[in-house]
């Protein structure tokens, strides 16, 4: 495991640098990822939009932000994503802004599809899921997981799934306006309570 996560921590990039990736792909019309379409393509603008305006004003709580001032050992916060991916959008913003309350959490993106084998040592319910979060302490031993979604979320849509057999445009929908209303708190609250 630990030669997996330092393999894909050498392809590794900050999320100043993800996100100028995103622009920059945006700009041929394309997506991260080797398979390319124009809805993945679509899905990424829409993404890199949700991403500035998170950026821009997404808020911290202030218990949040002295949980994550106290961590004292370092940590590497290893988000494994995709442009398309919309949970992805939402969360990693916040994630960021968390990462940059403490000097001791080095938050560094690697793209899903180039990492698979990382990926696949993290699998949700036996899917790929993203984004994932890997954290790991300066030996690369895992300190604990959190993704593809907020707990309050993933409830939403397990519950949504379960009752209608399918996870449609419907509930897509919904998780957007909850992710709007949210704000990233549900987020804080989980890695907080992982730390």
């Amino acid at each position: 495991m630990k030669a997996v996560i330092e393999n894909s921590l050498k392809k590794a990039i900050t999320y100043s640098e993800y996100r100028t990736l995103v622009s920059d792909l945006l700009t041929k019309n394309k997506s991260t990822g080797e398979h390319q379409s124009e809805a993945l393509y679509k899905y990424s603008f829409l993404n890199d939009r949700r991403m500035k305006r998170l950026d821009k004003t997404s808020k911290l709580q202030e218990e949040v932000v002295e949980k994550i001032k106290a961590v004292e050992k370092p940590q590497k916060w290893i988000v494994l994503t995709e442009g398309w991916c919309g949970d992805a959008a939402h969360n990693i913003p916040v994630l960021n802004k968390m990462a940059q309350e403490n000097s001791n959490i080095d938050l560094q993106v690697v793209l899903r599809d180039e990492n698979l084998e990382l990926m696949d040592n993290f699998l949700t319910n036996g899917g790929r899921s993203i984004p994932k979060l890997i954290a790991v302490d300066e030996n690369n031993d895992v300190l604990f997981t959190w993704g593809p979604r907020p707990s309050f979320a993933t409830k939403m849509i397990a519950d949504y799934k379960e009752a209608n057999g399918v996870v449609d445009a419907k509930v897509k929908e919904d998780l957007q306006v909850w992710y709007n209303k949210n704000k990233g708190s549900n987020v804080q609250e989980d890695i907080v309570a992982l730390l």
